[in-house]
């Protein structure tokens, strides 16, 4: 007889292993299935986030920017280095040091929270008798059953046509953090999130950068005024950006002298023009990931895009099986998911699980940061609102002049007449923390003079 279990979730990923604690919380019998594996085979939980995204992204672009501090920057503090180098190897060592902490740290809080952990890939088998059976193919193959199935398998890096991943030459986001010494010429397809913060490490070490990006405007889902910002910044430190531009072809050379990666395409005149690098990231986007899921076989719907069908609440089209994260509809966004796990978790013991999409926040990493919550000022002109703005430079903020970066600024966007917070947009240095006070604020609906009249520590960030 199959193992049984209340909720079972497939994916360990930010959605998959919180929404299997929060469920373990709440007194169910609950199980996790994740098939992510670390160097040495054994199990990885985190998902993408964990592996090969938010975490060791971070962790590169931490080192890299000490060491661009060290060499542009500590003499303006009166700190003499003389030459400095960086050991690549070390570097990529250190954020597979960080990673595994953190798998470690999620199994560790399956242990503590009773979550029985399955180490292999999850897949539907059948519906009988008000349960559903899910395979486990691991290291030995096993069916456990459970009430309530929660998907969250994620999402998966999308394929330039014609331009599959190698992950020696043309690189996902997976193989951007794991090259092992510093190209000299670096092509990079897509500005968005991976492709800045990708581009902004090894732009650091000393790569000669080029970004393509097919559509017209940089950042187009940012306000425009941090956008603007944002190119003007990026391109002074170096990285060359070009925007408008449509990829026709990418041919990798053979192993010896002509290993270059070489990209047709035209730019925004239409003027055919080559690209010649080292390695080719593509982060042009990311699909949901169902592959291997097995949803013929209980009917489970997918939609056009290949993602998981749900309604406001994350169910799905099958009693009791709900879907979070990168697998449904939504931002593909780690805290996104998370959220939706806790709240599907939630509905299921009978409470009132709540995700609000109005309020998640956005971050790029790169330097200055970048971050947003709620619409932008495009978005409130397009759909007529009546708005006031507001903004105030980090140059005239004493703690960022002490920090030595004064780049960028704050932009706070309210109601003509109610002076609810409809929109906060920050470039400029620690943003990524700076946001979490306006989500906060949005989230209790508050206007912009309660933020004005909260008594923050000085000297801050803070206006």
């Amino acid at each position: 007889m199959s193992k049984q279990f209340d909720v079972v979730v497939i994916g360990g990923g930010p959605g998959g292993y919180v929404a299997a604690i929060r469920a373990a919380q709440l007194g169910f019998n609950t199980a996790c299935i994740d098939e992510w594996k670390n160097a040495a085979g054994g199990p990885a939980p985190g998902g993408t986030c964990t592996n090969v995204g938010c975490i060791p992204s971070k962790a590169l672009l931490q080192s890299s920017e000490h060491f661009e501090h060290a060499n542009h920057h500590f003499a303006d503090h009166g700190i003499s280095t003389g030459k400095v180098s960086m050991d690549v190897a070390k570097m990529v060592a250190r954020k597979d040091t960080v990673v595994k902490q953190n798998n470690d740290g999620i199994l560790y809080l399956f242990k503590k929270n009773k979550v029985s952990f399955f180490h292999g890939r999850g897949s539907f088998v059948a519906a009988k008798d008000g349960l559903y059976e899910i395979k486990v193919a691991g290291a030995a193959e096993e069916v456990i059953s459970a009430k309530h199935v929660i998907v969250a398998t994620g999402s998966n890096a999308r394929q330039l046509p014609g331009a599959a991943f190698d992950e020696e030459n043309i690189l996902s986001n997976d193989g951007a953090l794991r090259i092992g010494a510093v190209p000299k010429k670096l092509g990079v397809i897509g500005s968005g999130v991976i492709g800045l913060e990708m581009g902004s490490v090894w732009r650091r070490l000393g790569a000669e950068v080029t970004v393509l990006e097919g559509m017209p405007a940089f950042l187009a889902a940012v306000d425009d005024g941090v956008a603007k910002e944002a190119l003007k910044q990026f391109t002074k430190q170096g990285l060359k950006i070009e925007l408008g531009v449509k990829i026709s072809e990418v041919k990798t050379g053979k192993k010896g002298k002509d290993s270059q990666v070489r990209v047709a395409y035209a730019n925004a005149k239409g003027e055919a023009q080559e690209l010649a690098v080292d390695k080719l990231i593509v982060s042009i986007g990311r699909v949901p990931n169902t592959i291997g899921l097995n949803v013929e076989a209980v009917g489970l719907a997918l939609d056009e895009r290949g993602a998981i069908v749900v309604d406001g609440d994350c169910k799905t089209n099958l009693p009791n099986v709900w879907a979070v994260g990168d697998v449904v509809r939504g931002p593909m966004l780690a805290h996104k998911a998370e959220e939706e796990g806790v709240a599907v978790a939630e509905r299921i013991a009978g409470q009132h699980g709540h995700v609000n999409f109005n309020t998640i926040p956005w971050v790029i990493y790169t330097s200055p940061e970048i971050a947003w919550v709620g619409r932008t000022e495009q978005q409130l002109k397009a759909d007529g609102v009546a708005y006031k703005a507001g903004q105030f430079p980090f140059l005239a903020n004493g703690r960022a002049r002490a920090l030595g970066d004064t780049t960028g600024f704050v932009k706070i966007l309210a109601d003509a007449k109610s002076d609810e917070i409809l929109g906060v947009h920050i470039i400029g240095p620690m943003a990524s923390e700076l946001i979490a006070e306006a989500v906060m604020a949005m989230e209790f609906k508050a206007s912009a003079e309660d933020i004005a009249r909260i008594c923050h520590a000085h000297p801050s960030l803070c206006p």
